[in-house]
């Protein structure tokens, strides 16, 4: 049986049940899966279908310390290129290179725990201070490792990426742009280890797009945005958006899906503006709550100021649902401008209120614009687009085909360095070789 150690930087997490998902895939699969969580994690068993990591590294007792400690001791040929990384090169700062030599021996830690189980390969989701340490314990214990990287990992926060692209056995990455950028960056890293596997949600045959409805000049207009209340997220860019909105006259609401650290930030915001009647904080939100919201809508938006491809816009467009979001990193993948959703240049105010104005007007008057009675509204530009959207979707972001992929490809890759690996004995080594 194939045995895999899969690390998370907090496991089971809300936000990412992607995880979780690809770990059953695999033990479905027949693969015998070793979950950790670096971070404890965030929520009670039994409020996930799934069970607690087997492993949690801010969890460990005086025993693994040591056990670490002697490890490090006996096998520190196997570091040593990893601290003449930390101490010697590069341009970290000194608060970044120290926690990268704790990070070391979280992965000494971590090989203590994982030492005895058979492990044959590590994966780590994230290219954070996770990835260091599940490479760290893969050279350790002389097993290969990979990885999953998303949109801050690798855009935003690639603290010593070089070191774990050239050490891990393959990447898996979440779009087309990251592969690009990552050859690009990193031009000696060898692009037949760098892969896509894309994202997805859950398809149902049933769901139909409900379309854009002929509006009243006096109707509200209903913009939704969905996710972490966090820097990155840029929901400040929204609100800022809105009084734009509000000072020219539009008749909107604005409701604002999710719950984080910027919450007071954006509460004053709001007020700042004069906003309080028009956009509200809605806090976290439950999935079947979320997709009701979704149906509500006229416009889904993102403002985030960097992505991977979020599930958010996928999730948005499987319900034929017309979405605004900003022209960067993976996105345009997802949301082709004017054919599959629209798109702003990244930063601009002016061209998002522009684009919002437009598709307020599409949706206020489409059955004018199609000629046509407001039963049939199949010829509108935002209906076909909602079409177009939700069949992207089905062809390249569909949750059940790329979550197939992921676990092939990932087996298959597992597979091939074991067999390329070279027999610990010299004599079966040569013969291995000769074949």
């Amino acid at each position: 049986m194939l045995t895999i150690a899969y690390l998370a930087n907090e496991l089971p997490c809300t936000v990412e049940p992607y995880v979780m998902e690809e770990i059953a895939e695999l033990r479905k699969r027949g693969v015998q899966v070793i979950a950790g969580s670096v971070r404890r994690p965030g929520m009670r068993s039994g409020q996930m279908r799934e069970p607690d990591p087997q492993i949690v590294l801010q969890s460990l007792n005086p025993t693994v310390l040591a056990g670490a400690a002697v490890l490090c001791a006996r096998r520190w040929a196997r570091l040593s290129p990893l601290m003449k990384r930390i101490l010697f090169c590069g341009r970290e700062g000194l608060v970044r290179r120290l926690k990268a030599l704790a990070h070391t021996f979280l992965g000494a830690c971590y090989a203590t725990l994982l030492k005895g189980r058979g492990v044959e390969h590590i994966h780590v989701h994230h290219g954070y201070f996770g990835s260091w340490i599940a490479m760290t314990a893969a050279r350790l214990l002389g097993v290969r490792f990979s990885m999953t990287l998303h949109g801050s990992d690798l855009l935003l926060h690639g603290a010593y990426l070089d070191t774990k692209l050239a050490h891990c056995a393959f990447c898996m990455t979440i779009s087309e742009y990251n592969r690009n950028y990552i050859l690009q960056q990193y031009p000696g890293i060898d692009p037949d280890k760098v892969l896509v596997a894309r994202m997805g949600v859950d398809l149902k045959e049933e769901l139909v797009p409900s379309g854009s409805l002929p509006r009243g000049a006096g109707e509200v207009f209903k913009i939704l945005t969905v996710g972490r209340l966090h820097a990155v997220k840029d929901h400040a860019f929204l609100v800022r958006a809105c009084s734009e909105l509000a000072a020219r006259g539009v008749h909107f609401k604005c409701d604002i899906a999710g719950e984080g650290p910027e919450r007071k930030h954006l509460e004053r915001l709001i007020v700042s503006f004069g906003l309080a009647g028009q956009v509200r904080l809605l806090g976290h939100i439950r999935r079947k709550e979320t997709n009701a919201l979704y149906d509500g809508a006229d416009l889904i938006v993102l403002t985030s100021r960097s992505e991977g491809i979020p599930l958010v816009l996928m999730e948005a467009m499987a319900r034929g649902r017309v979405v605004l979001a900003p022209a960067i990193t993976g996105i345009p993948e997802l949301v082709v401008a004017e054919r599959t959703g629209f798109l702003y240049k990244r930063g601009s105010i002016q061209d998002f209120v522009r684009q919002v104005l437009r598709i307020e007007g599409l949706a206020r008057d489409v059955d004018r614009r199609c000629g046509s009675p407001p039963a049939d509204l199949t010829g509108g530009l935002l209906e076909r687009i909602g079409r177009a959207g939700q069949e992207q979707v089905r062809r390249k972001f569909n949750h059940r085909i790329n979550l197939d992929r992921f676990a092939e490809t990932l087996i298959a890759r597992v597979r091939r360095g074991r067999e390329n690996r070279p027999h610990a004995n010299s004599v079966l080594q040569q013969v291995q070789l000769s074949l």
